[in-house]
């Protein structure tokens, strides 16, 4: 059987296209994960070694070690923290209760002040569960061992609450799985203690408490410690794996200026280097078609050997690369060729088009980071002014400068909490109907019933600036949610009420459109300028920036109907009229309903 010289070439390109491939693959998955352990011990070394430098010229400055175990971190990707001689982290106090030791048989013990570290025996995420049963003033009793004058607790039970919480590692070491006649760890004897809860001190913000895996290692570093001595007398670096997935634990023991014995404990995952194997394995399915599309082109080129065709398929593509999608391929043979050209030119308008589109996402992305640099700012802004009249009243009234006026200031203070509160429901309202999966239930009721009763509800706002209020209202029976709608009306109205200058109108009316009502409310007075009347509808947007807190609300009741509006479905906007500004939206009426 005769093979053509195109599919000689075509399978030589291919299975040497494939023969590249597979080194490469084997490489990736065979060689890389060693390599990149082995890399990354190597700068994880490095670092400790840094770290333990600064760690000892730090001495006991508590925040400089926290900062640099956070420096760490976030350097490495990789937890760490300093142990003491029996194993318990140092300046662990931030998760820790306080007891009053009470009379017991250790009275060398009694009527002294202890904190017991809580992270030997509870997660954070479990604190909600028995926060309560370690308020002040409970009795607690202590199981444990005591060394070098330090008391290591095993079992905490709290009286009275049937409370036990458990060192599980240790306890069974202790008590559990022990041999009866095994001694307790060298040099320690057992301890009962008791004791009056003082205080429960939490953390705050993030913090290796939260991760298990490495405490549950701390745990386990603490007892084989007591039970030996000499366990850890070297630099060592330990395999670990859990639930399939690879850590490497770091152990250095130093000794600072006074002789006394600290381990420095690391624990990094590698998870990372097994995810992207993975995803390595899953790319080359698509790279074996790319390898087979480019022996296909190789082999036309081999075959046909058109220089003129090629230069010009050159120089386009040349262009192309350069992102310049000006020119296309005018060759139409009915060959390999001419099919080449045209899935240039196909390639050359689609890469144009999602370049477009690309241009455009990223320009939607920014204007997305821009909305939410704002709406952080205008957060601070809201909190911070209402927040700095508190502390001042507060201030006032430590000094006593005016106790004549201390209700004056209390409900200062009490009207800037309102504020706030407002501010806080309003935000979480809003991202609730940002979430995308809010579903609107929908109601049957008249508009125009629902417009009066809102207007009797602001009344006493509309008489305090004297505004006249014109209704143009026809019974009406629409489709929508009663109160959500309600919402925006009052948001609308609300709106109309503050911008209006005294002794103004605001015009009220629902004009009947075939399927559908419009609703609109129009207040006169100044009108907003062409360029923010879409921003109207921002978050924290308000038309007279001077009057932001004069005026009142938290600036979202607009962003808030907006959405309410879109959850609808609904065609909704805003527009200058001759002598005012006009809002307004669209309801489908009773039988019209597309939902």
């Amino acid at each position: 059987m005769k093979i053509g010289i195109v599919s000689k070439l075509f399978l030589l390109t291919t299975l040497l296209c494939m023969l590249i491939l597979a080194t490469i693959f084997v490489g990736q998955t065979i060689f890389f994960k060693q390599y990149y352990a082995n890399q990354k011990v190597n700068e994880i070394n490095k670092s400790i070694q840094s770290f333990t430098k600064e760690y000892l010229k730090a001495g006991k400055d508590v925040s400089t070690i926290q900062k640099l175990q956070h420096d760490f971190y976030q350097e490495n990707t990789t937890w760490i923290t300093t142990l003491d001689s029996l194993g318990n982290i140092k300046y662990a106090n931030d998760f820790s209760v306080t007891i009053q030791l009470v009379p017991s048989r250790n009275k060398e013990l009694s009527d002294r002040e202890m904190n017991i570290p809580l992270y030997s025996f509870i997660d954070l995420e479990d604190l909600q569960r028995v926060g309560f049963d370690l308020e002040q003033g409970r009795h607690i009793f202590i199981d444990g061992v005591i060394k070098d004058d330090t008391v290591i607790p095993a079992i905490l039970t709290v009286e009275d609450k049937n409370v036990v919480l458990e060192n599980r590692q240790l306890s069974e070491k202790l008590y559990g799985k022990r041999d009866a006649t095994e001694p307790f760890p060298r040099g320690s004897s057992q301890i009962y203690l008791n004791g009056v809860i003082q205080k429960l001190q939490l953390p705050v913000g993030s913090n290796i408490y939260t991760n298990r895996v490495f405490i549950e290692r701390i745990k386990q570093f603490q007892v084989n410690l007591l039970l030996n001595d000499n366990y850890y007398s070297s630099v060592e670096t330990i395999d670990y794996e859990e639930n399939n997935i690879k850590y490497k634990i770091f152990i250095r023991p130093v000794k600072d200026a006074k002789g006394k014995t600290t381990y420095i404990l690391a624990m990094t995952s590698l998870q990372p280097v097994d995810e992207a194997v993975q995803m390595i394995e899953g790319y080359y399915a698509y790279l074996i078609l790319f390898v087979l599309l480019l022996s296909v082109m190789a082999s036309s080129y081999y075959s046909k050997k058109i220089a003129k065709p090629l230069l010009q398929i050159n120089d386009t593509t040349t262009k192309l690369a350069n992102l310049d999608f000006s020119e296309t391929i005018s060759v139409t043979s009915k060959d390999e060729i001419g099919d080449l050209s045209h899935d240039i030119n196909t390639l050359s308008s689609t890469l144009h088009a999602y370049i477009h589109q690309l241009q455009k996402d990223i320009e939607k992305e920014k204007q997305l980071e821009n909305t939410r640099k704002e709406f952080i700012s205008g957060v601070s802004h809201e909190l911070k002014t209402p927040l700095s009249i508190m502390k001042s009243c507060i201030s006032i009234l430590e000094d006593g400068v005016a106790s004549n006026k201390k209700e004056y200031y209390f409900k200062a203070m009490a009207k800037e909490v309102d504020k706030m509160d407002m501010l806080i429901v309003d935000m979480l309202e809003l991202a609730k109907f940002e979430s995308g999966t809010y579903k609107m239930e929908m109601d049957v009721f008249y508009i125009d019933q629902v417009m009066e009763y809102i207007c009797e509800q602001l009344a006493l706002d509309i008489t305090n600036k004297q505004l006249h209020v014109q209704k143009q209202l026809s019974r009406i029976q629409v489709v929508a949610n009663q109160l959500r709608i309600e919402q925006v009306i009052t948001n609308f109205i609300t709106n109309a009420i503050r911008y209006t200058p005294e002794n103004e109108r605001i015009i009220l009316s629902t004009i009947d459109e075939n399927k559908r009502v419009k609703i609109t409310v129009e207040n006169k007075g100044a009108h907003i300028e062409h360029e923010h009347l879409e921003k109207i509808w921002d978050r924290f947007y308000r038309a007279d920036a001077s009057r932001r807190r004069a005026e009142g609300g938290t600036g979202l009741g607009l962003a808030i109907s907006m959405k309410i509006l879109e959850l609808h479905d609904v065609e909704y906007g805003v527009s200058n009229t001759e002598d005012g500004v006009l809002l307004y939206f669209y309801l489908n009426k009773k039988g019209q309903n597309p939902y």
